[in-house]
C-alpha cells in the first residue's frame, strides 16, 4: 500500500540557487478558540531539476525522500507563470 504525499500549493520567492528553490505556502485555518481565520505562513526548499521556476511561480510541491539537509520537498509543476517585465534602459542625458 503506497502512502499518500502531501502537496502544497505556494508562490515562489527566491530562485537563485541550482535546482532550488524556496516556495511560501500560505496556510488559511479558523482559528480553535476564537472563530477567526488567521493565516500561517511557511517556507520550503523544493528541488526544482530544470531550473525553470521564476520568482513569482504559483508552483504545487510535493513531499519526498530528503535530499539535502533542508530539501524535503520537490516541485511537480507550475500552475501559473510570473510576468516578467522587462525594463529599457533610459539615456543619460
Amino acid at each position: 500500500m503506497e502512502k499518500k504525499r502531501k502537496t502544497r500549493l505556494g508562490r515562489v520567492l527566491s530562485s537563485k540557487m541550482d535546482k532550488t528553490v524556496l516556495v511560501e505556502v500560505e496556510i488559511r485555518r479558523r482559528h480553535p478558540r476564537y472563530k477567526r481565520v488567521v493565516s500561517y505562513r511557511a517556507k520550503f526548499k523544493a528541488h526544482d531539476e530544470d531550473n525553470t521556476c521564476g520568482v513569482g511561480d504559483l508552483v504545487r510541491i510535493v513531499e519526498t525522500r530528503p535530499l539535502s539537509k533542508e530539501k524535503r520537498w520537490r516541485v511537480t509543476e507550475i500552475i501559473v507563470k510570473a510576468e516578467v517585465i522587462e525594463v529599457k534602459p533610459v539615456e543619460i542625458e
